[in-house]
């Protein structure tokens, strides 16, 4: 793989490609969709973005191997914005049952309330 095509590959797979599929798990997660659906619409934009490496770049179309690479990027991507906008819902609209640990996860909240020590 030379320069060109790894700068290709990180502007428009990751960088276009990731940020639509984040912007894309984001809308899933914000309208309950499951993530069935978020999978299969990550496949369809992959598509879209091998095309794009097509038509720009004049990169083989029917690469399955390209595809493949273009399809983890889109999923991965539309997973931790699925996951990042989920974390949001659950500590902002059940701030009482739920707290953030991270920005990816959130835990119960304890019912005991704390003591202080000594």
């Amino acid at each position: 793989m030379d320069t060109h095509s790894v700068f290709v590959f990180l502007f428009l797979t990751v960088m276009l490609g990731g940020g639509a599929a984040a912007m894309m798990g984001r809308n899933f997660a914000a309208n309950w969709r499951p993530l069935t659906n978020l999978v299969l619409a990550s496949v369809g934009l992959a598509l879209g973005v091998r095309f794009l490496h097509y038509a720009l770049f004049w990169e083989p179309l029917l690469d399955i191997g390209r595809y493949l690479l273009d399809l983890v990027v889109a999923v991965a991507a539309s997973l931790v914005g699925y996951r990042w906008r989920r974390t949001e819902q659950m500590t902002s609209q059940y701030y009482w049952l739920y707290e953030r640990t991270g920005p990816l996860s959130w835990r119960n909240k304890s019912s005991a309330p704390e003591t202080p020590a000594g």
